[in-house]
């Protein structure tokens, strides 16, 4: 595949020398099915994985607790050595039950373990950006996190961290962390209908910190909008596109990381970055986040 000419402009991580594609990619689906054990079918992940560079993708988002230890293995497999441009965003704070249940893992120990098995499976010798998880997947925890970030900190003057950022935060969290150390980018729950980080994004732009929303269409259970569909139809582009593109209009500091296991799917969301969206078009899909919201 050609690489591609337009992947949303770039951005580059606050305080360090990591300039992507506003339009990366997400390696969640790499993992067999609920994120647990191997691929279905592993000559058809590491396609998609040389694709995603291929198609000039430079920001590729993961964690070692996809599988677990699976999508880390298989990027490693894929990719390594790894092209000069590419940064790969990892993430501590979770682990995985033998039922395949998500574990909050905040000791020193667990996180401590955790970035030593991303470096391994990763075949690194420092994670580039790690964020701290410290929410759950519907949404920020209020408890403070200077504890396991205090952990984290450590690392990244032991040199096995390079930046740090956080998965599942509040703006409250946020302030406490920047007093530990400096946060490159936030990872929260966010899309066209789900609009609770409005503000918080807009904050994050003025101080120049990245945005990266999880969950593009809903996740795990699909956003079902007449209006979504209608505009879509109107473009002729898929409701995917279409909310992908409008998050790449929403702010400059927001970075996307759509994962897929299939090459047509990723060359599908990529495309979404050429979309156009007319202000009359961006004002009917405004209105889906304020019916939500009523």
């Amino acid at each position: 595949m050609t690489k591609q000419t337009d992947l949303g402009g770039t951005f580059t991580f606050i305080g360090t020398s990591l300039n992507v594609h506003r339009m990366g990619y997400g390696a969640m689906q790499i993992a067999g099915p609920h994120v647990f054990g191997p691929p279905r079918d592993l000559p058809a992940a590491l396609a998609v994985l040389r694709e995603v560079i291929d198609s000039g993708v430079n920001h590729i988002d993961t964690s070692d607790f996809y599988g677990p230890h699976v999508t880390n293995q298989t990027i490693k497999q894929a990719l390594h050595p790894y092209t000069d441009d590419l940064v790969i965003v990892t993430k501590l704070g979770a682990r995985r039950g033998s039922d395949a249940s998500w574990i909050p893992a905040l000791s020193t120990e667990e996180l401590t373990a955790g970035a030593h098995d991303n470096l391994r499976n990763l075949g690194l010798d420092t994670l580039q950006v790690v964020n701290l998880r410290v929410g759950g997947l519907e949404g920020p925890a209020d408890f403070s996190i200077e504890a396991p970030l205090t952990v984290l900190a450590g690392l990244k003057q032991q040199g096995l961290i390079q930046h740090i950022g956080l998965s599942n935060v509040s703006p409250k969290q946020l302030a406490e962390a920047q007093k530990i150390t400096e946060i490159v980018c936030i990872q929260n729950l966010y899309n066209v209908a789900h609009r609770d980080d409005d503000a918080f994004i807009d904050d994050l732009a003025k101080q120049g910190i990245a945005y990266v929303p999880f969950f593009p269409l809903g996740g795990f259970t699909p956003l079902q909008s007449s209006t979504l569909n209608d505009v879509a139809a109107s473009l002729n582009a898929t409701p995917m596109q279409v909310a992908l593109a409008w998050l790449l209009h929403r702010s400059p500091n927001i970075l996307l990381i759509p994962g897929t296991s299939s090459v047509g799917h990723l060359r599908e969301n990529l495309a979404a970055a050429t979309l156009q969206l007319s202000p009359e078009v961006l004002t009917t899909l405004d209105s889906i986040g304020a019916a939500v919201d009523k």
